[in-house]
């Protein structure tokens, strides 16, 4: 995931400031020295991790933080506020217009990911109940205009197209067709190349002067580190964009684009995109990425991505399974179908507060959902709906056809068992019962954090 590697090292420089009881201003200053060296090591623009580092100990090294109780709780404090404020504050919305439809231009580099981020976006925008239109602008790339078609296919969105027609025209004409086919969101999937040119920004040039868009949204790659902020900013200078749609922060990179994007060329970061799938983009909060940096979990995000991917009906139902325990095999299979709605589980449980730490040394691999599924699609209907049919003889059965030790599937059974049981528990308290459901995170059918086998995790390794 992204910023692993600066989360560490801040980790590290404050673990040394909690290790003090009071502190001096050279402990602050050598701390920060620290943190500029893990911002410029995860490509965070050198001016810009040198103006941060002087805003946080010029907080730091005021009274209030040094004669407080806890000074290390309050430097990571105002950390966490700096670098909220660095990436932009609050979080950015698309500028929609008074009288439809909203125009949004999409633009950026061959490569960056353009053409399925903006199927991305129109897949979001109609969950949100919109009507977005999809328009290829891209007359150039072989097969782009296929490319968008596909793309805009799946997430169910139609998709404009006139061919090689110039590209201005077929704005225009797309803007004509959503007038008069009550589409409110046009989104143009313009054309990119291999490094900026005047060929390219004229063209941009003149779709924007052609149609003024209510919003010009730059995709860059943050694998690209620095060059990412410096393709933004020539973008910048040349077609004022109103904001970046930021991708590949699944992956392994240093997360540098993300922290000097909005200091760089003042504009916010609206979109992340978070995995290759089409539901994989997420709305960019300064604050909540801030949080993930500093160790400190994104429930509301967990939250969120729990009530917008997960079958609501099917959680209510799951809900009163559990609460009148008749939970069995098919509703825990059911319930990690929905848990994988959700991506990654190393992505899930690193928004859990305190777990990013935990996860450090632990290899968690996605297949162990699969592995238990395996097990419990090896089963009849009847063992599933009642385990206590689950006799030595069936059990070996039920190992040989998953592919799993009879120890695991015991294993497996053994934790439903504890799950019904503290179910049974929860149940029994009587009024207590909302106390509790309120700890349970909504949308994965009431079950409360550490309900799932394991604490939270299949039971393999």
């Amino acid at each position: 995931m992204a910023f692993e590697g600066l989360a560490d090292k801040l980790s590290n420089a404050f673990k040394k400031l909690k290790n003090k009881g009071k502190l001096s201003e050279s402990d602050v200053k050598e701390a920060m020295r620290e943190v500029r060296l893990a911002l410029l090591e995860a490509d965070v623009n050198y001016k810009v991790a040198k103006d941060f580092t002087n805003k946080v100990t010029e907080r730091a090294v005021g009274q209030d933080v040094m004669e407080s109780l806890t000074p290390a709780q309050m430097v990571i404090k105002i950390v966490d506020e700096e670098l909220t404020n660095l990436m932009g504050g609050e979080g950015a919305r698309i500028e929609f217009a008074s009288h439809p439809p909203t125009v949004i231009m999409m633009c950026g580099l061959q490569g960056s990911g353009k053409t399925t981020h903006s199927a991305k976006l129109a897949k979001m925008l109609k969950e949100q109940n919109r009507r977005p239109l999809l328009v290829a602008c891209d007359i150039y790339r072989p097969a782009a205009i296929d490319q968008l078609k596909v793309v805009g296919e799946k997430a169910g969105v139609p998709v404009f197209e006139m061919g090689t027609e110039k590209p201005v025209k077929i704005a225009k004409e797309a803007v004509k067709h959503a007038k008069d086919y009550g589409n409110d969101v046009v989104i143009l999937d313009t054309a990119g190349r291999l490094h900026i040119d005047e060929a390219l920004m004229n063209e941009l040039k003149d779709i924007k002067d052609a149609l003024n868009p209510n919003e010009i949204l730059l995709v860059i790659d943050s694998m690209t580190g620095q060059d990412a902020v410096n393709v933004a900013k020539r973008f910048n200078e040349l077609l004022e964009i109103t904001g970046v749609i930021l991708t590949k922060l699944d992956g392994d990179t240093r997360g540098g684009a993300a922290l000097s994007v909005k200091a760089v060329t003042g504009k916010p970061i609206k979109f992340a995109g978070m995995g290759e799938k089409l539901e994989d983009l997420e709305v960019f909060h300064p604050d909540r990425m801030a949080s993930r940096i500093l160790g400190m979990g994104d429930v509301l995000t967990l939250i969120e991505d729990a009530q917008n991917k997960m079958d609501q009906k099917k959680a209510e139902q799951m809900a009163q399974k559990m609460m009148s325990n008749k939970f069995d095999f098919n509703d825990l299979n059911e319930q990690f179908e929905q848990i994988k709605k959700m991506g990654p589980l190393k992505g899930i449980i690193s928004k859990i507060p305190g777990m990013g730490k935990q996860l450090e040394n632990v290899d968690i691999d996605d297949r162990q959902i699969d592995w238990v599924q395996a097990i419990i699609l090896s089963m009849t209907p009847e063992e599933r709906s009642d385990p206590s049919l689950l006799n030595p003889s069936r059990k070996r059965r039920i190992a040989a056809g998953s592919g799993r030790s009879v120890e695991e599937v015991n294993r497996l059974i053994k934790q439903l068992e504890q799950m019904q049981k503290m179910f049974k528990q929860i149940k029994s308290k009587g009024k207590s019962t909302k106390k509790k459901k309120r700890k349970m995170l909504p949308g994965l059918g009431g079950m409360p954090m550490g309900g799932m086998p394991n604490g939270g995790m299949p039971p393999f390794k």
